[in-house]
């Protein structure tokens, strides 16, 4: 397993990482995602670090702390050999208290999340969505008090905006507070917003993206095909209208060009799409996810090759879609082009 530096720091994380969302589901999403058990959780746990995926993603609001629960009983006796990845911020409640970033919040969010991880430090704490009504100076400042206490090493966040991120970066500069190394992003073939700010922002600040949902929320399993429906024990039935939209035609163009890949290759559809994702800028790690054995042991597959450059250009091609203002004259005009290369090649 390759291991890459996350974003400007020295902790090094394997190019997979483990996402625990399917540990002890409850409710009508994470329930939809998986119900794996403790029992099941150490014999995934197994494979990976058998495989070299030491970092495990994984958040207090997945399944209201039962799936930090049973992480934590899965890496029972081998605290050493993991990196444990978690999030906060999202509501966990329905009093005041019990959503954002506030120093109370923070606090408690650490502490409960020790304690069902039967731990004594998070690797890395990050804020799972911006909290506008606390101030940065507070977030940031709680997080320093956290991390000078041995309870966090590292701080990173998630789903933010350029602007949420940038201010962030900012605030800390000036006070001295630690910055954050990593941002959770969504990004796949499907969706490739990531790339319009977020990665630029990263490439010049050291961000280093952590990808949640590569196979797009579950649409490039290599089940879905252009002019079949959508098979019945796709959790797409339960769960579409928590993820990212997609239309049916970019969707079919994608897993078109996916197919005719993985017919070159070899190669699973979802291996491929994983692939892809591995070789772009900026990212760290990218957060596979398994309800059962046979998953995980496809999704291992991604790495330890490389898609061609002439097949990535088609699978490029197939996910792209043009960019909003103010960025679409930077992959159009010559001129706005020639001042980003890296992101924006110039028009032929």
């Amino acid at each position: 397993m390759e291991h890459r530096r996350l974003g400007a720091s020295g902790l090094m994380v394997p190019a997979l990482s483990f996402g625990a969302g399917t540990f002890g589901g409850q409710g009508p999403l994470f329930g939809a995602w998986g119900t794996t058990d403790a029992q099941e959780a150490r014999r995934l746990v197994d494979i990976c670090l058998d495989a070299g995926i030491t970092m495990f993603d994984t958040a207090d609001v997945y399944s209201a702390g039962a799936s930090e629960e049973v992480l934590g009983k899965a890496i029972k006796g081998r605290r050493d050999q993991v990196i444990i990845s978690t999030k906060t911020s999202l509501p966990m409640g329905d009093r005041p208290g019990d959503a954002g970033s506030s120093r109370s919040r923070l606090i408690t969010a650490c502490e409960d999340a020790l304690r069902r991880l039967g731990t004594d430090r998070l690797d890395l704490f990050q804020l799972h969505a911006f909290d506008a009504g606390t101030p940065l100076e507070e977030v940031l400042s709680t997080l320093d008090t956290l991390v000078q206490a041995g309870k966090v090493r590292y701080v990173g966040v998630s789903n933010f905006s350029g602007w949420q991120v940038m201010k962030s970066l900012a605030t800390a500069e000036r006070h001295g507070y630690p910055r954050y190394v990593a941002h959770q992003v969504y990004y796949s073939l499907l969706g490739r917003d990531y790339e319009w700010e977020l990665m630029p922002l990263a490439l010049d600040q050291g961000l280093g993206a952590i990808v949640w949902s590569p196979l797009g929320w579950g649409r490039l399993t290599g089940r879905i095909r252009r002019g079949a429906p959508l098979p019945p024990g796709s959790r797409l039935h339960r769960t579409a209208d928590y993820g990212p939209p997609v239309t049916d035609e970019h969707l079919y163009r994608v897993t078109d060009a996916l197919e005719e890949i993985a017919e070159e290759t070899g190669k699973a559809v979802p291996q491929i799409a994983l692939n892809w994702l591995l070789q772009r800028p900026t990212v760290s790690s990218v957060i596979i996810g398994a309800r059962n054995e046979e998953q995980l042991r496809q999704n291992l597959g991604a790495v330890g090759w490389n898609l061609t450059p002439e097949q990535t250009a088609r699978l490029d091609a197939a996910g792209h879609r043009p960019a909003p203002y103010p960025y679409f004259p930077y992959e159009r005009q010559e001129g706005f082009a020639r001042l980003n290369p890296p992101l924006f090649p110039a028009p032929c």
